[in-house]
C-alpha cells in the first residue's frame, strides 16, 4: 500500500481521480493483504475474487458524482446480512444464507461502497472482549497477546490494519466503542434507531445499534450521512429529527463549550488515567470548560444492563439455537435469565425511567460528557481465566448508553504501557451525533495520532464548513437553552453565530419555566425583574432557518436590555405560560438550573 497515502475516503478518491489506483487494483491489493494478515482473525468470510467482481462490475454503472462512497472498501460484521453470503453471528449451527442485504448495507453499496467480506465477532455479539468466537480469538493489532475488544472484533481489526476504509459493527453495550479504543480508531455508536437494524441478527432488539468504525471522524460522518434512513421494515427505526448531517459537520476549531467529567472515575491502569487527563487538557485547549457531573445515576443504569432482565432479550434472539451449539461462556450468560420473573422486567423499566430523568438533567449542564472508554485493556490469557468478570469491567463506561438513549463517539488518545491503544468517549443526548463527531474531530486533529495501525496521519480535511458567516448579521437575545454551554447553543454556533455580550433585560420582564422543564419563557411584565440574557451575532442568511426551528409557544420579538438597546430575542406567545412556573426571582435560567440540581432527588 505504498502508492496510496492512506485509506481515508478522501485519499482513496484522490488516488482514483489521479490514476494511481482503480477499484480493481485497490480491492485486489486489500484482499491479498487481508489474507497475509490472517493471524489476527479478523475475517469469517473474505469475499472471493468472483464474488467481488459482481460489485466491481456494478460500480462501473454508477456515476461517480452521484456516488459518495464510490469504490470505497468496507467490512461487515457477521451478524449483519450481505446478500448471498452466509451470516453466522459467530455460530456455525446458526448460519443461514440471506436473500437480501441488511438495509444499511444496501444503502452503502448503492452509494458505491464495495464489501470486502464478513468479520469475526463474539458469538451472538455477546461480549466486549473479541475472544468468544469459534472462528478464532480476535487479536489486538498492536500487541496480539491482548484482546482486540468486541464484540465487533474483526471490523475493528480490519479497519485498523488498513484492509478497509471503514467497517460496520453493532453496539448494544459497547461493542462499537471498546474495539475502537483498543485499535486506535474512531468508533461511533449512533442514536438508537438512526441506522436501520433490518437484516441484523438481534442481541437485545430494543437496544441494538449498527455502529461505524472509521479512520477519521470525517469518514464516519460520510458513512453516517449515507446510512441514515427511517426504515419502515425496522420497528425501532426513527426519523432523524436533527438537521441533515452534512451541512452541520464542522472541521473548524469549536468555540466556547462545556464538557462534563464524571465525579467518580475508575481506572485499572495508571497510564489510562494519565491519558484521560491528557484528553481533558486538550479539550480545554480547544476552548472547553470542564464541569463535574454526578455520575452515580449513570453507573446505576450501567449495572441494570448486566444485572437486570435485559439478558432475556439475548435469550429471545437465540431461542431457536440449541445451547449445545453455543460456546460455554455464552450458555452460562443466557442461563441467568432463569432467575428473573416477569415483574422483574417492569421493575427494571421503572428504575430505568427514573434514572434517565436524573441523567438527562446532568447532560443539560454541558455540550457533552467525556469518559474513559474502558478502565484498561486485558491480556487474552487474563480474559480466559476471568471471562465474565473482566468482560463486565470493560463495560463500566459503555453499558448505560443505549439504555439511556444517548449517542457516543469513541476516540483514541494514546498508548498504554502494553502499546495497546486506549481512548475516551464523548457522549450526548439522542440526535447529537454530528455535534459529537465534530467535537471528536477537533480532538483527533489536536492529538494527530497515526490512523489505526498504519503509519499514515490525518489528511487535510475535505469536508468544508458549510456555513461561512457573511458580513451582514443580526443580534439575537437568548435566555434559556441557547445560552453558552446549554443544550441548544450549537444551533447558534453551527450557523456561524458569535457571542456579542452577556447582559440583562430591563426590569420589565418575568421568566417562567415551561412544563417540559427544558425551556424558559420570557414575557413582558410591568414592574417585573431584570433577567440574565446573552446577545449572539447571527449571520443574516441563517436567521430564517434559526427562527423556523423555534417550537411553540416561543417566538421572536423585541427585547429591551439594560444597555438601552431593543433587539430581536426569544419571547413567549400570549397564553403560552399556562401551567408554567414563575422563576423570575432566580434572575435567570442558569441560576434556576443550579438551584434545581441541588434539590434532593428521590432515591431510585
Amino acid at each position: 500500500m505504498t502508492d496510496i497515502v492512506n485509506l481515508s475516503i478522501a485519499e482513496v478518491h484522490d488516488a482514483y481521480a489521479n490514476g494511481r489506483e482503480t477499484p480493481e487494483s485497490l480491492i485486489a491489493k486489500l484482499r491479498t493483504q487481508a489474507l497475509t494478515q490472517g493471524q489476527f482473525n479478523a475475517w469469517i468470510h473474505l469475499l472471493s475474487e468472483e464474488e467481488l467482481q459482481v460489485y466491481l462490475d456494478a460500480l462501473k454503472l454508477k456515476p461517480i458524482e452521484e456516488s459518495p462512497l464510490w469504490g470505497i472498501p468496507f467490512a461487515i460484521k457477521d451478524n449483519i446480512d450481505l446478500k448471498n453470503v452466509p451470516t453466522s453471528a459467530g455460530c456455525e449451527a446458526f448460519t443461514y444464507m440471506p436473500e437480501q442485504s441488511a438495509t444499511v448495507v444496501e444503502l452503502l453499496i448503492d452509494a458505491g461502497a464495495i464489501p470486502l467480506g464478513k468479520t469475526n465477532l463474539d458469538q451472538f455479539a455477546t461480549g466486549l472482549v473479541g475472544t468468544r468466537s469459534p472462528f478464532g480469538e480476535g487479536k489486538n493489532v498492536f500487541n496480539p497477546d491482548y484482546i482486540s475488544g468486541g464484540s465487533s472484533a474483526g471490523s475493528a481489526i480490519a479497519t485498523a490494519l488498513g484492509q478497509v476504509s471503514f467497517a460496520l459493527g453493532t453496539d448494544t453495550a459497547g461493542s462499537g466503542r471498546v474495539p475502537a479504543a483498543f485499535n486506535n480508531l474512531i468508533g461511533h455508536k449512533p442514536t438508537k434507531g438512526l441506522l436501520s437494524t433490518c437484516g441484523v441478527v438481534p442481541a437485545c432488539k430494543s437496544l441494538d445499534c449498527v455502529s461505524i468504525f472509521a479512520l477519521t471522524t470525517e469518514d464516519a460522518v460520510r458513512v453516517l450521512d449515507v446510512a441514515t434512513l427511517a426504515d419502515d421494515n425496522d420497528p425501532y427505526s426513527r426519523k432523524n429529527i436533527a438537521f441533515n448531517t452534512q451541512p452541520y459537520w464542522s472541521d473548524k476549531t469549536p468555540g466556547a463549550f462545556r464538557f462534563g467529567i464524571p465525579d467518580q472515575l475508575e481506572f485499572d491502569d495508571v497510564r489510562a488515567e494519565e491519558l484521560f487527563h491528557i484528553a481533558c487538557q486538550q479539550l480545554e485547549a480547544l476552548g472547553g470548560q470542564s464541569v463535574k457531573i454526578d455520575f452515580e445515576p449513570f453507573m446505576k443504569t450501567a449495572r441494570l444492563l448486566y444485572e437486570g432482565p435485559w439478558v432475556a432479550e439475548r435469550a429471545w434472539a437465540t431461542q431457536d439455537v440449541s445451547p449445545s451449539a453455543m460456546l460455554p461462556v455464552i450458555q452460562d450468560i443466557l442461563a441467568t435469565t432463569k432467575k428473573f420473573t416477569v415483574t422483574d422486567v417492569f421493575d427494571a423499566q421503572y428504575k430505568l425511567q427514573a434514572l434517565k430523568r436524573v441523567c438527562d438533567r446532568e447532560l443539560d449542564k454541558v455540550d457533552f460528557v467525556v469518559t474513559p472508554t474502558t478502565p484498561t485493556c486485558y491480556l487474552r490469557s487474563e480474559v480466559a481465566q476471568q471471562p465474565v468478570a473482566l468482560n463486565s469491567r470493560l463495560g463500566t463506561y459503555t453499558n448505560f448508553m443505549n439504555l439511556l438513549d444517548y449517542a457516543a463517539t469513541a476516540i483514541p488518545v494514546g498508548r498504554l504501557s502494553s502499546q495497546v491503544s486506549w481512548g475516551v468517549t464523548l457522549f450526548g443526548k439522542a440526535f447529537t451525533d454530528i455535534r459529537l463527531l465534530s467535537f471528536a474531530g477537533a480532538l483527533q486533529r489536536q492529538l494527530n495520532l497515526p490512523l489505526g495501525a498504519t503509519p499514515h496521519t490525518l489528511p487535510p480535511q475535505s469536508v468544508k464548513p458549510a456555513r461561512a458567516a457573511p458580513a451582514e448579521s443580526v443580534a439575537v437575545v437568548v435566555c434559556g437553552a441557547h445560552l453558552s454551554g446549554q443544550p441548544l447553543n450549537w444551533q447558534l454556533q453551527d450557523r456561524g453565530a458569535t457571542l456579542k455580550m452577556k447582559t440583562r433585560t430591563t426590569q420589565a420582564y418575568a421568566l417562567f419555566a415551561l412544563p417540559d422543564g427544558k425551556r424558559p419563557a420570557l414575557v413582558q411584565k410591568e414592574a417585573g425583574s431584570a433577567i440574565e440574557v446573552e446577545v449572539w451575532q447571527l449571520p443574516m442568511a441563517e436567521f430564517g432557518s434559526f427562527v423556523a426551528g423555534i417550537p411553540s409557544p416561543l417566538g421572536i420579538g423585541k427585547v429591551a436590555l439594560e444597555t438601552g438597546e431593543c433587539l430581536p430575542g426569544f419571547i413567549c406567545e400570549e397564553g403560552g405560560i399556562a401551567d408554567a412556573q414563575d422563576i423570575s426571582h432566580f434572575g435567570g435560567w442558569r441560576a434556576y438550573l443550579a438551584f434545581r440540581s441541588t434539590q434532593t432527588l428521590e432515591k431510585v
